[in-house]
């Protein structure tokens, strides 16, 4: 278990507060469940996400062939 000391906005620490409050949990836990929660759900995609994407011949190709070009290093880093 780790401790993080972070600064934040007045009033996003009341939203927090009152987001933490409405579902019965202390602001340590509502912002670990709320951090899961963003990042489960920014991560994947659900099966109709998939099979949407999958049907996208283009999309497919083209990230196939970036895959592809990662793999040979045939690509430029640009600051």
């Amino acid at each position: 278990m780790k401790t993080v000391t972070m600064r934040i906005d007045d009033d996003i620490y009341r939203m927090i507060k009152l987001a933490a409050q409405g579902q019965k949990r202390n602001l340590s836990n509502f912002i670990e469940f709320a951090t899961l929660q963003y990042l489960t759900s920014s991560q994947y995609v659900n099966d109709d996400e998939m099979h949407e994407i999958l049907e996208d011949k283009e999309l497919v190709r083209s990230l196939r062939t970036g895959r592809q070009e990662m793999k040979n290093r045939e690509y430029d880093i640009v600051l």
